[in-house]
């Protein structure tokens, strides 16, 4: 049952000031009166205000609330907020999670297999959703994306909620749905954080350019997990878990309205004991954190995956060991083993981490010699410094991966300068030269959406030729041959409409499927 009580604005202040209307408008949610100490008329109206209330009604002759008006409240837990629901981890439970290692993409090699990382997730998701349906446990919270993000295996054990009438063309509506799809970020959210504030758990998954649309709700949620976690009786709560994706570099489709990564610029503005940020480069890092992120607790945990076919990585056993380190020499993919590294190439992000390889698989074959370092980053917190956040490698590990004095190329899925934010402090920040979103986009081809914002592998190679000295007129001709390979692009795309063969089916050496 519900109770809708409709008042009118400032119901029960003074109806008029200074000849203005104040209750039922505007101005009632402003400061309805002032200058109490220069004028008497305002404190006159402030007292009459004040005795309609009828204090003397409610207050014994001491100041006391009378003891019938006291008794009128509801005792122990019928006390709303004692009430179990308004500290909603008291009534947490644990899920019950398959064994996401049991969904794994078989990997035989790097890049010999391609896979739709969130529809792998999503089969877990699903079968994460069928344990908990009987406990009514977990619900899923999406603006109309679920089968878009691929996560329609989802529907194979629950609706989506409905209570409205249900015609025979409409698609898995229930009026005991477990999925919360309505075509509005906001609504959405709203519904997630009071699932999980009454001791619940829940998922959001959304297109990256317009979970924006939440920016003011996730900060509140945000300073909330933050002062909640300083009062000792509040217990923990389900962490408030994101799924970003259709993102920003395979929006080639719908275009620049819909490519827009900065929501983990504002995320990472919150305290480092609330927020994560994981960029899983392949579907066996996104089953590792997803499971992860459903057995957190007072995190808001935030993943950025794609959903297009895309080569694969890591084993699981690869993966797992990454996600728990959060950032990792990919020493399969590196040639310094023994010495120090001419530069290091860092990735993180799918695409970021696609157009590195491709671009080390270049370096290889053009510039043997070259002793190339490759660093995965998934857990982008990993690269703060340690004063600022848990997560953060410590400087003397910083240095080891990175070095003290290399040049540093770095292959980001969002705003560049957002990397730079979070390593200024880092000793070899000054070689450091990152490559990411610039706000370039259009509805075109998926590598040309690259190539668009120089994070391409041609670009990289550029950048490593530009920036590591020993190269220098040596590799003047690999530096022309890749800058024909983007006007060849060009060319190729206006008149096919589609990126290069060598482009779209180009793989990891050895990993040719």
């Amino acid at each position: 049952p519900m109770i809708v009580l409709r008042t009118p604005k400032g119901w029960t202040c003074p109806k008029e000031v200074d000849g203005l209307p104040i209750e039922g408008s505007w101005r009632s949610h402003q400061v309805p009166l002032g200058q109490m100490h220069e004028n008497p008329d305002h404190l006159k109206l402030l007292e009459q205000w004040m005795q309609s209330y009828k204090p003397e009604e409610l207050f014994d002759e001491n100041g006391r609330l009378r003891t019938e008006i006291a008794d009128l409240a509801p005792r122990g837990e019928r006390r709303m907020g004692a009430n179990p629901h308004a500290n909603g981890g008291t009534l947490l439970k644990s899920l019950r999670l398959p064994d996401f290692r049991d969904y794994a993409v078989e990997v035989s090699h790097p890049g010999s297999v391609t896979a739709e990382a969130t529809r792998v997730q999503g089969k877990f998701i699903r079968d994460v959703m069928n344990h908990a349906i009987m406990s009514l446990q977990l619900r899923i919270f999406s603006p109309d994306e679920n089968a878009s993000n691929r996560w329609a295996d989802v529907f194979d054990v629950a609706g989506r909620g409905f209570v409205g009438e249900i015609l025979p063309t409409d698609d898995h509506l229930s009026p005991n749905g477990r999925v919360m799809e309505m075509l509005s970020e906001h609504q959405c959210q709203g519904w997630l954080e009071g699932y999980l504030l009454t001791g619940r758990h829940g998922f959001f998954n959304c297109y990256e350019a317009f979970i924006h649309i939440i920016d003011s709700m996730f900060n509140q949620h945000a300073k909330w997990l933050k002062v909640s976690k300083e009062i000792p009786w509040r217990r923990p709560i389900a962490s408030l878990n994101y799924l970003l994706s259709s993102h920003v570099w395979r929006q080639d489709h719908n275009g620049f309205s819909h490519q827009d990564p900065g929501f983990i610029d504002h995320v990472v503005n919150k305290k480092a004991e609330i927020i994560r940020v994981y960029l899983p480069p392949d579907a066996n890092c996104l089953l590792s954190v997803t499971d992860h992120c459903l057995r957190s607790r007072d995190y808001v945990n935030v993943i950025v995956a794609g959903k297009q076919p895309s080569p694969q990585w890591l084993t699981m056993d690869q993966a797992i060991k990454h996600t728990a380190a959060g950032i990792s020499i990919w020493d399969w993919a590196s040639s310094d083993q023994g010495s120090e590294p001419d530069v290091v190439l860092g990735c993180c992000g799918d695409v970021p981490t696609l157009e590195t390889l491709a671009a080390v698989d270049i370096i290889r074959q053009e510039l043997p010699e070259l002793k190339v370092r490759v660093i995965n980053v998934f857990n982008l917190m990993k690269l703060q410094s340690p004063r600022e956040h848990p997560h953060a490698l410590s400087e003397k590990d910083f240095d080891s991966l990175f070095t003290i004095d290399k040049p540093i190329i770095f292959a980001f899925h969002g705003y560049p300068w957002l990397i730079h934010r979070l390593t200024y402090r880092r000793t070899n920040h000054k070689n450091l030269h990152v490559r990411g979103y610039k706000e370039e986009g259009t509805t075109t081809t998926p590598f040309d959406m690259v190539v668009l914002n120089d994070l391409d592998r041609f670009h990289l190679v550029q950048d490593v030729i530009d920036r590591v000295p020993t190269l220098g007129a040596k590799a003047a001709y690999l530096k022309q041959a890749v800058r024909n390979k983007l006007i060849e692009h060009k060319h190729y795309i206006s008149e096919y409409g589609e990126d290069m063969p060598e482009v779209q089916n180009w793989t990891w050496p050895g990993g040719e499927q």
